[in-house]
């Protein structure tokens, strides 16, 4: 005789096609598998020992889990928490530990730059936080944790003291404005800037391709061919570029790309062309504005803040130009190289579209405020 359990599975639509989709999964733990097959099959009256033979477990195992649904439904079949083994470390001591990892070394009196988990754990143990800890602890500690101590970024803090005003009348004239007036159709900004020595490197053997299991190789010697200069003027608003190729750079170059773009149309009949450069000597201070106005009166030189190239458009056109058409490369002389420049250019204006430009003076005021509180931490501290 069949003995009946006293825990009656009766199933809803919804935990039906819940434990039915957990029977017939793939791609989930086999032990989910299992625990809705037996309880689907309990729902349909089969016996604890067929269920069990069907399965390959214990009669136990099948009253366990059914119990388990029973009192608490489909959360019953998930596992219950389990105590482990007792924490050796307190929160404290992570949190100290952690802060020792974002304190330079040389605070502490060692002759290192940065922290090496070995380092951590000896000064660690050294400065009494913990008694004993491996290095391997303290890697899965901040690997774990939000800050990670020992990356870092390069930056230069803005030493400009005109920074802010310069640097919010670059970015309006991307928004096409100029002193609070929008600008007209017939009106231009150019993002213009120099790429001086760039190398005609010739590989001392041919590359290989890629192929099945191997990558694309590059010579890693080479001869050099001398270098060059490439010279280009960015229309942030239309994707143009307009490049001349130099020995070196200087004023006499800038001067010839200033003038192949300001006798070129639509340039050569607009109302203004707003020229955004950076501080650069070949056209650096007061001296460079008016030399332009005098040679080109509808032309205006709009400076960006000291050490602030990173608001020039035309640098990331220079990064594509790099990365896609000089990196890797192998040219025989400078006139391949200036070829290639050159071609790249007439390609790229063929398709580019002007870039998404999103950081605005919002962004900039955001920024500027950043940097006044951070600027006026030491000066807490030390009081």
């Amino acid at each position: 005789m069949v003995m009946s359990s006293p825990f009656v599975i009766t199933l809803s639509a919804a935990d039906r096609a819940v434990l039915t989709a957990r029977a017939c999964a793939l791609r989930i733990p086999y032990r989910d598998v299992l625990r809705a097959k037996i309880i689907l099959a309990c729902a349909a009256d089969t016996s604890h020992s067929e269920i069990a033979a069907d399965l390959g477990v214990c009669d136990d195992t099948v009253r366990k889990w059914r119990k388990r649904f029973a009192e608490a439904g489909l959360a019953g079949l998930k596992d219950l928490p389990r105590p482990g083994r007792k924490p050796r470390f307190s929160r404290v001591q992570k949190a100290e530990v952690k802060a020792l990892a974002c304190t330079p070394p040389d605070g502490s009196g060692l002759p290192l730059a940065r922290w090496s988990h070995a380092d951590l754990a000896a000064a660690a143990i050294e400065q009494g936080l913990v008694e004993a800890i491996s290095p391997a602890t303290i890697g899965r500690w901040l690997a774990a944790d939000a800050v990670k101590p020992w990356q870092h970024r390069c930056w230069i803090f803005p030493r400009d003291p005109d920074f802010a005003g310069k640097a919010t009348r670059v970015l309006d004239l991307y928004h096409r404005c100029w002193q609070g007036e929008p600008l007209d159709e017939d009106d231009y900004v150019i993002s213009a800037d120099e790429k001086p020595g760039i190398q005609a490197l010739h590989r001392r053997h041919p590359g290989l391709s890629a192929a099945p299991s191997r990558t694309r190789r590059v010579e890693f010697e080479y001869s050099r061919g001398g270098t060059l200069a490439y010279l280009a003027g960015y229309d942030v608003h239309h994707a143009t570029v307009i490049g001349t190729i130099a020995p070196t750079t200087g004023i006499a170059p800038f001067s010839e790309l200033v003038a192949k773009v300001m006798t070129t149309e639509p340039y050569a009949s607009a109302r203004r062309v707003f020229w955004i450069v950076d501080n650069g000597s070949s056209h650096a201070g007061g001296v460079s504005i008016q030399r332009m106005r005098d040679s080109w009166p509808t032309a205006e030189l709009v400076h960006l803040p000291v050490h602030a190239s990173w608001l020039n458009q035309v640098e990331i056109y220079f990064s594509i130009l790099q990365r896609k058409a000089i990196a890797t490369g192998d040219f025989t002389d400078l006139d391949d190289l200036a070829a290639r420049i050159l071609a790249f250019q007439d390609r790229y204006n063929a398709t580019a579209k002007p870039f998404d430009w999103t950081y605005t003076r919002h962004h900039l005021n955001d920024y500027l405020t950043r940097l006044r509180r951070h600027d006026r931490q030491p000066a807490q501290h030390a009081a």
